[in-house]
């Protein structure tokens, strides 16, 4: 196929997140297998305009907002060139339903529904014109076009917050981690967050538990890897006990969370929560809220513990620390293993054909006590 892979950021971007490294996994896999694949979205400064990576050909054009007509006046210029585009939702889609032909299969792929998060980032007016674009016009868009949610909880979302009508497929995120020698756990505890600093990651949570966690258990640490437009205010408020690392290559990235006790997300939503899965791969639980995405990723008394919104974190983590002599490492190693970026390019493979990924697209806690896929990563 002639496929367009449309996303926000490239996964060179000093800003990508999860859903670049969706996004390049999957056009890393469709090259390989032979399809004729662009990838078309935002230029950020020091990028090529145009360039060819491992097979994939990427376009870049424009910023944060110029991006999304840019984009679809380079898709109207080449209307008939694609079978396929597969259309990602950073927050809102590209609306590629308007400039291409009907024949052109389009796949919507939504990580996470962030109507209660544009809020949080964006000015009144701003983030109501965003919930409008997400709601009703993307509901309007994509009425008779196929669409990828990769977790059930951001399934359910759609259809009961933004009142999603077309078909919805659930194929689930796979996972990557670097290969690193045995590190060992720390000798003192230690918890480690990852992910981007953002508002809605509400990394300043785990912060402000430290110095109760510190009274529980002396010489606790905090290891914070990530970077985003927060940084600078959290690393101002840095309490003792804690290191925020900044952006680290992804074999020290790795070394610092397997050595640790416990992985935490204190997110107020995500799509899956990649960070989770690459915390399980290497043996590490996570301890979460209890809220979309994070609720799907993480099994609640098996690879972690979810915490019902509003929980003080600290007691939560405490009880967490507490509970460490149970066989977590060995379930959270066996859940990541249910999971692959080739088993997720075919199911997205499968969706943009017009054809059903099969209900075997999301693993359940019966292909853990299975074995199922477990070498598939």
């Amino acid at each position: 196929m002639r496929i367009a892979v449309v996303n926000w950021r490239d996964p060179w971007h000093p800003q990508a997140g999860g859903a670049e490294t969706f996004a390049w996994e999957l056009s890393r896999r469709f090259a390989r297998a032979g399809h004729d694949v662009r990838y078309v979205t935002a230029r950020a400064p020091g990028r090529r305009r145009s360039e060819v990576v491992e097979g994939v050909r990427f376009a870049r054009m424009g910023g944060t907002f110029t991006v999304y007509p840019l984009v679809l006046a380079w898709l109207l210029a080449r209307r008939g060139r694609f079978d396929a585009v597969l259309d990602c939702q950073n927050g809102i889609p590209f609306f590629t339903p308007w400039v291409v032909r009907r024949r052109t299969r389009v796949v919507c792929v939504v990580h996470h529904v962030h109507d209660r998060q544009f809020g949080m980032h964006l000015p009144g007016w701003l983030a109501a014109f965003g919930r409008f674009l997400e709601g009703p016009v993307s509901r309007w868009s994509y009425r008779r076009r196929a669409s990828v949610a990769v977790s059930p909880s951001t399934e359910r979302a759609m259809r009961e917050r933004l009142g999603w009508r077309g078909p919805v497929h659930v194929v689930p995120n796979g996972v990557n981690v670097a290969t690193v020698a045995d590190v060992g756990k720390s000798q003192v505890p230690r918890i480690v967050c990852v992910g981007r600093l953002v508002a809605h990651k509400r990394v300043h949570l785990l912060l402000d538990a430290l110095p109760e966690l510190r009274e529980r258990f002396p010489g606790l640490v905090v290891d914070v890897v990530g970077t985003g437009p927060l940084e600078a205010e959290l690393r101002a408020r840095l309490p003792e006990g804690a290191v925020l690392h900044g952006y680290l290559p992804e074999e020290e990235k790795a070394r610092v969370v397997a050595r640790a006790w416990l992985h935490v997300s204190a997110s107020q939503g995500e799509g899956w929560g990649l960070s989770v899965l690459e915390a399980a791969a290497l043996g590490v639980p996570t301890v979460a809220y209890d809220v979309d995405g994070l609720c799907d990723a993480v099994r609640h008394g098996e690879t972690g513990w979810l915490l019902a919104e509003g929980t003080d974190l600290a007691k939560g983590i405490a009880g967490a620390l507490d509970e460490l002599d149970h066989p977590y490492s060995v379930k959270c190693r066996e859940w990541a293993g249910c999971f692959s970026w080739d088993r997720t390019a075919a199911g997205v493979t499968a969706v943009l054909r017009g054809e059903d990924p099969g209900p075997g697209a999301f693993p359940t806690l019966t292909d853990v006590a299975e074995g199922d896929a477990g070498s598939e990563r």
